[in-house]
């Protein structure tokens, strides 16, 4: 039936870029892209090669020859460089074109091709960094020695970089472009991370007369305090013996910082002073990380030592969780302009200088950012006693730029992709088709991802299109038949509830985390299966997450248990909601404190932003749907203190 369909439109003198864009019954087709894509799965090159030659008018006609050679390279047959190029040709400009892209330069680097891998890269839009560690290789193999240069300019982003990069970082130290203290710099810093094995690949890049032995560089950073119970009387003698102490302590602070601090007491005679600085630095950020009071006593006691970022950061944190506003003024007047100007630091500048009687000052900080909707702007408009108001209306979009983004191939292609649940390449193809867009463009993209309720792309297009505008795309309230009974029953705040959701799924059904967690208010199975038995669910299994009402019942009521722990306060239940109600409880001060300066002092990143937005987006949902203005300040409150059994 479908080669009829097509020998019908040839005899009746149409081209082939007719038949492309002939009107064809959505589901024409379908099946072959779908039995294309399982036969990729499975292996099936047979059935993959097959469908591959059976060309149609289906608007992801293409993803089958790609998929199909997608295959071809993952095999270890030669594969043919005519078809490939072919392929880059005809889809040049298409997102699947720069994804056979990638898969051929990759096969080339596996290949050791680096001449066709320097004629190919070129043309790649947006590599990824392994493939940019790659391209580096391929230069240095090919007599390019500048990429070297390149390396030694960006050594300082590359800690955490993959395996690719090794090649070229490795080169960039034994050529002289890095030397050797900065790959000292570099272990230390890997030290203080969640891999900090990755110190020892560093190590082992130095010559065998300076670097640690592997034995000593395992057991410093596996078994810190074990390893200094050890620690020969002349291990200052060497800078290898300094930096395996600094590494072990590194380690003992990720654990306890005032353990970590009196380890350093007893070593701090034999180690340089920049060494001590850049230990006690360290420690300094984890006791603030870890809220221990002794924080501020620690970065005083630093002096001069340069800090990183992360450093400066925490070292605000630690002045606004001890109230000493005069601190927190001297400590982000310390940080260089380009972080000084980051909103969170602008803002608590801002309310230095009103603490200190300098009212101009801190007007003119947040006046800077009061236009801002995100969780400090909002805040500084306050302090400038402009609560949040109903955001105006969306003007109106001409009819022609909706055309235009109707008649998109990228954007149609995106939307059959998600008619037939291929949502990964879905999105692909959905971001692609809004590279270099403009903003009306953007707009209409929203709009039809609204109409097609595909509700996070409604909701990020629109924030690409215009952060500051666009609300009603931007904070949608899709099965709100499903959600306000809930919200009701709960005796929650709808507003709040949607800020929430907003935040975990964009309203994604079938939404999986990468830890499990499931549906519209991302549940996690553990979780589910609690709350199941907490309100009486009879039959609950963790199927039931990906049914939207089940997935509503059991997080609207995971929100009410919560609250009800969390003395009924949504900054805690935010904070709880993502990383866990003990731990909300553990974040709390032995004094009340500033619902803002307990979210800013949160210890993980995740929960520090999430909690963020929840809470501004809970701002934007209430004034949408009261048409009221609304106060951050107010909904953030006051947390009450720690109780002293805990």
């Amino acid at each position: 039936m479908r080669m009829g369909l097509v020998t019908a439109l040839l005899a009746a003198g149409m081209l082939l870029s007719d038949v492309a864009s002939a009107q064809v019954p959505p589901d024409f087709g379908d099946g072959r892209i779908v039995a294309a894509r399982e036969a990729l799965r499975k292996g099936d090159r047979d059935t993959l090669e097959r469908l591959a030659l059976e060309r149609s008018p289906h608007t992801l006609d293409a993803y089958v020859r790609y998929w199909q050679l997608a295959n071809v390279l993952a095999r270890p047959d030669t594969p043919p460089a005519h078809r490939l190029q072919a392929f880059l040709d005809e889809e040049a400009g298409n997102v699947l074109a720069e994804r056979l892209r990638a898969d051929w330069l990759r096969r080339l680097a596996t290949d050791g091709d680096w001449a066709r891998f320097a004629a190919l890269y070129p043309g790649l839009r947006n590599p990824d960094r392994e493939l940019r560690c790659t391209a580096w290789t391929a230069r240095l193999m090919t007599g390019d020695g500048s990429a070297l240069d390149e390396v030694a300019a960006d050594w300082r982003t590359l800690d955490n970089a993959p395996a690719a990069c090794d090649t070229v970082l490795r080169a960039a130290y034994a050529s002289g472009k890095v030397d050797e203290d900065a790959l000292w710099q570099r272990a230390r810093r890997q030290a203080d991370t969640r891999k900090p094995d990755d110190a020892r690949l560093s190590w082992s890049w130095l010559p065998a007369e300076v670097a640690p032995a592997p034995a000593d560089a395992e057991q410093a950073l596996r078994s810190s305090s074990a390893w200094l119970d050890r620690l020969p009387a002349n291990f200052a003698v060497t800078r290898s013996g300094r930096e395996l102490v600094l590494a072990a302590l590194t380690r003992i602070a990720w654990q306890d910082a005032r353990l970590a601090h009196a380890r350093l007491l007893q070593l701090q005679d034999r180690l340089g002073s920049e060494e001590r600085g850049h230990i006690q630095a360290v420690i300094a950020m984890h006791a603030a990380i870890d809220q221990m009071p002794e924080a501020m006593a620690f970065y005083r006691a630093l002096g001069n030592a340069e800090l990183t970022p992360l450093q400066r950061a925490w070292r605000v944190r630690a002045t606004l969780r001890a109230g000493d506003w005069a601190a927190v003024r001297t400590a982000i007047e310390a940080m260089p302009e380009s972080e000084r100007q980051q909103p969170e630091w602008t803002y608590w500048l801002g309310r230095a200088h009103a603490a200190a009687g300098r009212a101009g000052d801190a007007e003119a900080l947040f006046t800077h950012i009061a236009a801002e909707p995100h969780f400090y702007g909002i805040l500084a408009g306050e302090e400038l006693g402009r609560p949040f108001t109903p955001p105006a209306a969306n003007g109106l979009l001409p009819a022609a730029r909706l055309d235009e983004a109707e008649n998109d191939p990228g954007l149609r292609r995106a939307l059959a992709l998600y008619r037939l649940d291929m949502r990964t390449e879905a999105v692909r193809e959905w971001i692609w088709a809004l590279r270099e867009r403009d903003e009306q463009f953007r707009l209409a993209a929203a709009h039809i991802a609204l109409r097609n309720e595909i509700y996070d792309r409604a909701i990020n297009t629109a924030e690409l299109s215009n952060p500051r505008a666009n609300y009603a795309l931007r904070f949608l309230t899709p099965y709100r038949d499903l959600i306000e009974p809930q919200v009701h029953r709960q005796g929650l705040d709808l507003s709040w509830v949607y800020g929430l959701m907003r935040q975990e799924s964009r309203f994604v059904v079938p939404a999986r985390s990468s830890a499990g967690a499931q549906g519209l208010m991302q549940v996690m199975p553990a979780t589910g299966k609690w709350v199941a038995g907490k309100i009486g669910l009879r039959g609950y299994h963790h199927g039931l997450l990906s049914d939207p009402g089940t997935n509503v019942l059991l997080g609207t009521s995971y929100m009410r248990l919560i609250l009800d722990g969390l003395d009924n306060h949504p900054v805690l239940a935010s904070a709880g909601y993502n990383a866990g109600p003990g731990r909300a409880r553990r974040w709390r001060d032995d004094k009340p404190l500033e619902g803002a300066i307990y979210t800013e002092t949160i210890p993980f990143d995740e929960t520090r932003d999430y909690v963020k937005k929840v809470m501004a987006n809970a701002i934007i949902y209430g004034a949408m749907l009261e048409r009221q203005p609304q106060s951050l300040k107010t909904k953030l409150g006051v947390i009450g203190p720690r109780p002293a059994s805990e």
